[in-house]
């Protein structure tokens, strides 16, 4: 046979026979054959191991409190490590789009650990009573989300950030001092250096981290102990409390009791707020990414003022051309993280009453978006910043064309004069200080000084 026989509350359910999960995982399978992404999907396997550590917790924060004995309590933990070190992936095959509580991914994990515990201590360790005690899926999928998102995002999010940073002020120092045209409305303005340039990217994505770090820590504090509806209803009153000891040493934080059970519950403040940054630094990455694509444009017809690697052939049928395929994926991998914002930002309006209603899509979209911004900023720093070459001969020659330099002659001539300079030294092709030399009584010498373009970096008034 297939299949084994099954049986819960509803009824008996037919079960592959080789699944380790039970009748309650198999009516999730049945009833949501949606999109086909699990929730041990690539992007959320992180989700599930940490379920595995949150059952492992639980059962030693019960065990301690003596509600669990310690025959069950070890081999539940036995079982849950082996879920969270991901060995049993393909034991959770729920579709993401499923109950919004995440009843059944839940149930999955306690069916999953209940079958692998019972068969290692030949106990009869049921998966509601024992695996899922003094929890609710309404407490422990809002958990699991806070600790995955911490982990994914201090482990794989953060450091890739700090490798761009760090490839971004590399390059800060190699090219600094060097002068190049600064653009405004994609239309020439003052000068300014490349590392005035960089530097606003290494600000804005500084500050971006510094305000993750906020979120990190506002997740470390746990709505395990709310159960139901926050009440806390059939937990010790000291679990919550244990279970954060027993927690942080596999998850790598210090946990904490949350200070609002209830609001912990019903709402996603910080998934949208986690969300809200994590689509920040989509929109810097973009910025990045689509300088650098302006900047390399060319070689011959655009502003090539850099040089990106060539990585791969730009075209099927264009011999020789090269794409900047690298800042391309970036911003695209950014749109869809500003898509899983306002998914995020829809599902965590749904707060009816007591609990979230979507939290599996939720967590799906705010994992896939902490993945895909930390590979993103690897590859971003790897093969396109860190690779990067400054065309300095392209620069020089826009800078010397610039008619905009005449805003340095605004104190002395005023604008009116100057936009005149401006305009004959655009239509004529010609350097700003030759015009300014026939149009004003200024010296040579002097309208040198007053257009030096590396003075004109450092601000000030002319003089």
């Amino acid at each position: 046979m297939k299949y084994r026989i099954e049986e819960d509350t509803l009824g008996k359910v037919k079960v592959p026979r080789g699944a380790l999960w039970g009748a309650q995982t198999q009516r999730a399978v049945d009833n949501f054959p949606i999109s086909g992404i699990s929730m041990n999907f690539p992007f959320t396997p992180t989700f599930i191991q940490v379920l595995g550590k949150i059952k492992d917790a639980a059962a030693r924060a019960n065990n301690k409190l003596k509600l669990l004995p310690t025959n069950k309590q070890r081999a539940i933990s036995k079982a849950a490590k082996e879920v969270w070190q991901n060995k049993h992936g393909k034991q959770f095959p729920i579709d993401v789009f499923q109950t919004g509580s995440g009843t059944s991914t839940n149930m999955n994990a306690n069916e999953v650990i209940a079958n692998l515990a019972s068969k290692y201590s030949k106990l009869d360790i049921n998966p509601n009573d024992d695996v899922n005690m003094s929890q609710s899926s309404n407490d422990v999928i809002p958990t699991a989300m806070h600790c995955a998102y911490y982990v994914d995002t201090a482990e794989k999010l953060m450091p890739a950030m700090d490798l761009l940073i760090d490839t971004i002020a590399k390059k800060i120092v190699q090219y600094h001092g060097v002068v190049k045209t600064g653009r405004t409305h994609l239309m020439d303005a003052m000068p300014l250096t490349i590392d005035q340039e960089l530097g606003a990217w290494n600000s804005q994505l500084l500050n971006a981290r510094a305000s993750l770090i906020t979120v990190l820590d506002a997740l470390r504090f746990l709505p395990q102990g709310g159960t139901a509806v926050g009440t806390g209803i059939n937990a010790h009153p000291r679990f919550a409390r244990e279970f954060c000891k027993a927690i942080s040493p596999l998850v790598g934080f210090k946990a904490e009791t949350s200070n609002d059970y209830f609001r912990n519950l019903s709402s996603q403040d910080l998934s949208v707020q986690l969300s809200g940054e994590l689509k920040n630094l989509a929109v810097i990455l973009m910025k990045i990414s689509n300088d650098l694509r302006w900047m390399n444009s060319g070689p011959l017809a655009g502003i090539a003022e850099v040089e990106l690697q060539a990585l791969q052939p730009g075209s099927s049928i264009m011999p020789g051309k090269v794409n900047p395929v690298i800042p391309e994926a970036v911003a695209m991998a950014g749109a869809d993280v500003i898509g899983n914002d306002v998914t995020v930002t829809v599902a965590a309006q749904s707060g009816s009453f007591q609990l979230n209603v979507m939290m599996p899509v939720i967590a799906y979209c705010n994992l896939k978006s902490v993945n895909i911004l930390a590979g993103s900023m690897n590859v971003l720093a790897r093969k396109g910043i860190r690779t990067l070459k400054i065309n300095k001969k392209n620069i020089e020659a826009s800078l010397a064309r610039n008619p905009i330099l005449v805003t340095a002659l605004n104190p002395v001539i005023g604008y009116k004069k100057a936009a005149a300079i401006a305009k004959q030294a655009y239509a004529q092709g010609r350097a700003i200080i030759d015009v300014a030399l026939e149009q004003t009584d200024l010296s040579e010498a002097k309208l040198k000084k007053l257009l030096d373009p590396v003075k004109l970096t450092k601000g000030g008034l002319s003089k």
